[in-house]
């Protein structure tokens, strides 16, 4: 197996989990890490085979330009006179782009992963040092953002075609992102991964008279919770017992009102964004796990869901058709459709044990052959190969 410098740049470190799965799997292969991004808080990893190239405060940014322009001039004169140019001619805020760049320069990896495709023109100039490019498609990057800031529509069609791999957290994804010239003999699917060894399959769910219904997720128009909402109000009218849980949603006017609107007060509650420990003990313990967004990649979250034997309700949106099969390991219904949503609900509760069993089962099934860490990692590997191949 060949053995990589591969630089990653996710924006703030420490990076959401499933990039953080994506690293500590890299380096247990023996690549070797370089991790790039805006500190947040102190972190570090038990693999030497990861550096972290961080940043915060003033102090640490005056040192971070000070260390690598020094070594810089040192060893790569004639490559720092040719970034510096570069960040004369693109940008009027050169130190940050210093703080950013000098780093990565130094280290010349043999590839940058881009995690967050939004940021893929600020990283356009390392092919000018033989390094390759590679970028990440995961969601509303790709499915949104170009249609409702049509900049990035201009960026992309002029950016993609000179992108060496494209990797895409789902085919629908990939299929997304041609319509900005991403070339699809440079891409690969590659699903996310989780660590099952970690994710514990609960074969029986706490018996109860009320059903358990959950979201995960920050308030945005994206996420359907209105939707949801009304949903919940249809299948209130069943009479139904349920409680409703949105974690990711701390104080949010619109909401709020919705709730109280549609007589929901004591069924729904809002909480703050939890730790991902916290949030997998609530997918556990609940009956459900509702997916009413308008736009995914593919949802993380359903995927932890099914792993650990909690049923999915999902809109039909992104890949999630990908991932769940209606009626068999999950349900899908159409997105902005409350009364589909509660009628999947409603299916749920009249599910047998055995049935419920037998669906949770083959959700589980479905994680373990295609959403392993350690498939992720293989493929991720196999797109390296690709591209640095090519």
């Amino acid at each position: 197996m060949k053995k990589y410098k591969i630089a990653i740049h996710c924006g703030e470190i420490p990076p959401p989990t499933f990039i953080d799965r994506l690293i500590n799997g890299l380096a247990t292969e023996n690549q070797k890490i370089l991790l790039v991004g805006r500190l947040t808080k102190k972190v570090s990893y038990p693999s030497k085979r990861i550096k972290i190239v961080g940043f915060s405060g003033r102090i640490s940014k005056f040192i971070l330009v000070f260390k690598y322009s020094i070594l810089l001039f040192l060893f790569q004169d004639e490559n720092k006179k040719k970034i510096d140019q570069w960040i004369k001619l693109n940008s009027k805020n050169s130190i940050l782009l210093k703080i950013r760049y000098y780093p990565v320069l130094y280290y010349k990896p043999d590839i940058l992963h881009v995690q967050w495709v939004k940021s893929i023109a600020d990283w356009i100039w390392v092919k000018e040092f033989g390094i390759k490019l590679i970028v990440s498609l995961r969601g509303a990057h790709i499915n949104y953002t170009p249609i409702c800031e049509p900049k990035f529509a201009a960026i992309y069609k002029e950016v993609f075609p000179s992108i060496d791999g494209f990797h895409g957290v789902s085919n629908k994804i990939i299929v997304e992102a041609t319509k900005y010239n991403a070339n699809p003999e440079r891409s690969l699917v590659v699903y996310s991964g989780l660590d099952l060894q970690n994710i514990i399959f609960n074969e029986s769910k706490p018996q109860t008279d009320t059903l358990q219904i959950i979201s995960i997720g920050r308030n945005h128009w994206k996420k359907g919770y209105r939707y949801a909402l009304d949903a919940m109000r249809i299948v209130k009218n069943q009479n139904i017992k349920f409680t409703y849980t949105i974690v990711g949603v701390d104080i949010d006017d619109e909401l709020y009102f919705h709730r109280k609107q549609i007589d929901l007060v004591d069924e729904v509650c809002f909480i703050p964004k939890l730790e991902f420990d916290q949030v997998m003990e609530k997918i556990r313990n609940s009956s459900l796990l509702l997916l009413p967004s308008l736009e995914e990649g593919i949802a993380n979250v359903v995927l932890e869901a099914m792993a650990c034997g909690t049923i999915v309700v999902s809109t039909d949106c992104g890949g999630m058709n990908e991932v769940i099969k209606n009626n068999e390991n999950g349900f899908l219904v159409p997105i902005r459709n409350p009364d589909e949503m509660a009628l999947a609900i409603l299916k749920v509760t009249q599910l047998s044990e055995n049935d419920s069993l037998n669906m949770r089962l083959l959700a589980r099934e479905q994680i373990e052959k295609n959403h392993s860490k350690e498939k992720m990692i293989q493929d991720m590997i196999t797109l390296y190969n690709k591209t640095y191949e090519s």
